[in-house]
């Protein structure tokens, strides 16, 4: 296993580098998008709408972090079950989006998506969304705020540590565990 320190600017040209079982810590301006938030996404895609960010090179937090107390950025931000966001993922992919944090397995399009378009998937460790929340030093809502919790959000995180989990060469860490 190998870390790697990165900016999610240098996300897109690094993914080669990175392999499933790597540790990342990343640092710099993640998006929030959940179930609802993807869908409403979409509808901005078909309709020819205005993205509440820019898909190129971007990097999707599938999070709904809890409202901040007093003093702090956010409240609890752990991962949502990546699977969820499989119908969603292979077109983002295909748009420019270059990498994914969540949690547990992808389906066979989104492992594909992945590998076509040389992007990564991360995973955060689940359950762990107070300690997750040490590492982003802010967060502001972006879009679809009735959402509440699931409402767009732009995090910028500070060494927020990562696992790889699906690499763009199509190593899997899932796989390599059922082995």
């Amino acid at each position: 296993m190998r870390e790697h320190h990165l900016q999610v600017c240098d996300l897109p040209a690094a993914a080669t580098l990175i392999q499933a079982g790597d540790r990342v810590l990343l640092s710099g301006r993640v998006y929030t998008s959940r179930d609802a938030a993807h869908k409403r996404i979409f509808q901005l895609l078909d309709e020819g709408g205005r993205l509440p960010f820019p898909l190129e090179g971007s990097v999707v937090y599938y999070a709904g972090p809890t409202p901040a107390p007093a003093g702090l950025p956010i409240g609890s931000c752990g991962p949502t079950t990546s699977g969820r966001m499989d119908p969603y993922a292979p077109r983002l992919l295909d748009l420019g989006m270059a990498a994914m944090i969540g949690k547990g397995e992808r389906n066979q399009a989104v492992c594909q998506a992945i590998v076509r378009n040389r992007a990564v998937y991360l995973c955060a460790v689940g359950g762990a969304g107070a300690l997750a929340a040490q590492c982003i030093r802010s967060c502001k809502v972006v879009a679809f705020a009735d959402l509440g919790c699931e409402s767009v959000k732009e995090l910028e995180l500070d060494r927020f540590p990562l696992i790889a989990a699906i690499d763009c060469a199509g190593g899997n860490l899932f796989d390599k565990a059922k082995s």
